[in-house]
């Protein structure tokens, strides 16, 4: 019996390798496979069952061939010592070894094990270097290294009673398991701040897939621990995310920044939130899960016209897409009020059509449009051009007023003068203000100076067109007329790229009249 003691041992230790965890759920994979197709071979053809004999070839090259010997000599060494009375000393020598082979593997894949005082003294960028580091490690460890221990388990002892396979499993793959799922329930336990919020998302969804495969691998009774600290561990990280989410929104609530965005421009609060609710959206199967059971309150004054439904299944009214669309309905009351913080109420129309259209734009290019839909989208951006038309009727209305209001009618020329000035004040002024303003979205942006110049320029052009020459000939009606319709186009067209975006050196020689008067944005 020594001799098959010292036999067991060596073909442990010897067979390191070609026992590896992978190699053996491989093999058994292959034998499975083997049996499924030898089950379906037909027999009417005497060469086909000759193929199907000397299948085993088909495991590949020598390693798994080695793998299937070494397996098939410990499962009859194992049966001989246990038949023979010498349980004891089989097993101890199979959990020595292997256990050793098991904390080797997850030494190698950077499993380490951590408390949570350990965990909670890293810095951010250390922690997260170890997250990246486990979520790797999680699918190998559970996908092969349990997996094939377990196979190779079940195999050594398949003639033996239950309680041998399962005293040896647990006592081999235990501990390291333990430590595997113990990080995240420590890092879980952790301060809960907004940019964990994406890493605490990652290794939930990693226990979450892995799940039936923890419940399968770890199915005895005294591995119970292992799937109760796994479950643990999913519970601890939803509870942060919940928390995470919590925060999210009392941080837009609680934004008391004061300072405009120079030109209307979109505001960081809105950049940083609408980025963040983007990556969330990425995560939806994991946060149906977390906040399934915490569904949100929502205000009744909140309109029920905010959801749409983008398909039967997947429904806005989900408490995700419920969550997420409130914390947009959030940030956009956030902004209804900084707008009010711009003395020019037409730039405050245009802050407000900025960055609604800046919301629009990330719902239509990230996973929120399939949590919001279309007509969600549809809704919003006619909200943007009602901003924008509030924008052009306060922000032009006196360039509009002061022309004529039949401008091809017939005048004196002292009244077409007279218009021509007011035209050349209002227009100068209105132009002043706005050659510092921004339209970021260039669709925005061209949608804005088509509709000013439809709504201005052909009235213009008419009263232009029947006045110029009369006003022109009259004594001293120099620097009277002093736009062609053409040079209307070419400023409009400057408008909105921001302080440095008014050029005067186009053409028209008419076109440093505003710039040279004061009246201009920037000159060259």
């Amino acid at each position: 019996m020594k001799r098959l003691e010292k036999e067991f041992y060596l073909i442990l230790r010897s067979n390191r390798e070609h026992l590896d965890a992978e190699l053996v759920s491989v093999h058994r994979s292959s034998v499975a496979s083997r049996a499924s197709r030898s089950s379906t071979v037909s027999d009417e053809d005497e060469s086909d069952g000759d193929e199907t004999a000397t299948e085993p070839s088909q495991f590949g090259d020598d390693v798994p061939s080695a793998s299937s010997v070494a397996m098939a000599d410990l499962n009859a060494i194992a049966h001989c010592m246990i038949g023979a009375g010498y349980t004891k000393e089989c097993v101890k020598i199979y959990k020595i070894i292997r256990k050793s082979i098991v904390d080797e593997g997850l030494y190698r894949l950077g499993v380490d094990r951590f408390s949570l005082l350990q965990v909670h003294k890293l810095d951010w960028e250390a922690v997260d270097s170890k997250i990246k580091t486990w979520l790797y490690a999680v699918k190998v460890a559970v996908k092969t290294l349990f997996y094939g221990e377990r196979l190779l388990c079940d195999h050594v002892f398949s003639s033996s009673s239950p309680a041998i396979r399962e005293s040896c499993f647990v006592e081999v793959v235990r501990e390291g398991a333990l430590d595997l799922f113990g990080f995240p329930e420590n890092f879980a336990k952790g301060k809960k701040t907004l940019e964990k919020m994406f890493r605490t998302l990652d290794i939930y969804e990693a226990i979450s897939d892995l799940w039936p495969d923890i419940e399968s691998i770890f199915s005895f009774e005294s591995t119970a621990a292992v799937r109760n600290r796994a479950i643990n561990s999913l519970i601890k990280l939803g509870d942060a995310v919940r928390t995470m989410l919590a925060d999210l929104e009392n941080s837009i609530t609680k934004d008391a920044s004061k300072i405009s965005v120079p030109g209307g421009g979109v505001h960081p609060l809105t950049r940083y939130v609408m980025n963040y609710i983007s990556f969330l959206s990425d995560y939806s199967g994991a946060l149906s899960d977390i906040v399934a059971d915490f569904p949100m309150e929502v205000p009744a004054s909140m309109p029920e016209a905010y959801f749409s439904s983008p398909g039967p299944d997947d429904g806005v009214t989900s408490p995700v897409s419920v969550r997420l669309a409130w914390l947009i309905l959030i940030l956009l009351c956030k902004l209804d009020g900084k707008a009010q913080f711009y003395r020019d109420v037409p730039l405050s129309y245009l802050f407000l059509a900025n960055n609604l259209r800046y919301v629009v734009n990330k719902v239509r290019t990230s996973s929120l449009k399939f949590h919001l839909g279309d007509e969600w989208i549809e809704k919003h951006d006619a909200k943007v051009r009602q901003y924008a038309a509030n924008y052009e009727r306060v922000g032009w209305d006196r360039v509009m007023s002061s022309l004529p209001a039949n401008a091809a009618a017939a005048m004196t020329v002292p009244e077409a003068a007279e218009w021509f000035r007011k035209f050349n004040s209002a227009f100068e002024e209105a132009y002043r203000k706005q050659s510092s303003w921004v339209v970021p979205d260039s669709r925005l942006r061209d949608e804005i100076k088509i509709s000013v110049a439809r709504k201005i320029g052909p009235a213009y052009r008419r009263f232009y067109e029947r006045n110029r020459a009369a006003v022109s000939r009259q004594a001293g009606s120099h620097g009277i007329v002093r736009y062609a319709p053409d040079d209307l186009e070419n400023y409009w067209s400057d408008l909105f790229y921001g302080p440095s975006g008014g050029s005067f050196s186009s053409g028209s020689s008419s076109r440093s009249s505003v710039s040279s008067s004061g009246h201009g944005g920037s000159s060259h």
